[in-house]
């Protein structure tokens, strides 16, 4: 995954189950993805609820964006949705974890 050395994205962190977690997470958004509906995907596809806790885009969506990230959901589809970030090669950054409700 294309993680900082700073903030080591570890999906070991997300165990393989139905319990609820909130994962916060940074990621940068490639100029070739601005209309695309990433983060949407990652909630219908994941049944995840996301809130964008601070965002930014070039004007005129030019450059990367990046958006910082709360996910909560089951800690499966947590990890499923990261993974499926990576494959987009989407930088993956790590914030902190909540644990459970």
């Amino acid at each position: 995954m294309a993680i900082s050395s700073n903030n080591t994205l570890n999906l070991s962190q997300l165990e393989n189950s139905n319990r609820l977690t909130q994962f916060h997470i940074y990621i940068t958004i490639p100029e070739k993805y601005h209309q695309e509906p990433i983060v949407s995907q990652l909630a219908s596809r994941y049944n995840l609820d996301i809130n964008i806790l601070a965002a930014t885009l070039g004007a005129g969506g030019r450059g990367n964006g990046w958006f910082h990230l709360s996910l909560s959901g089951a800690s499966q589809s947590i990890k499923d949705a990261l993974i499926y970030l990576d494959e987009l090669d989407i930088t993956l950054l790590n914030d902190s974890e909540t644990d459970g409700w």
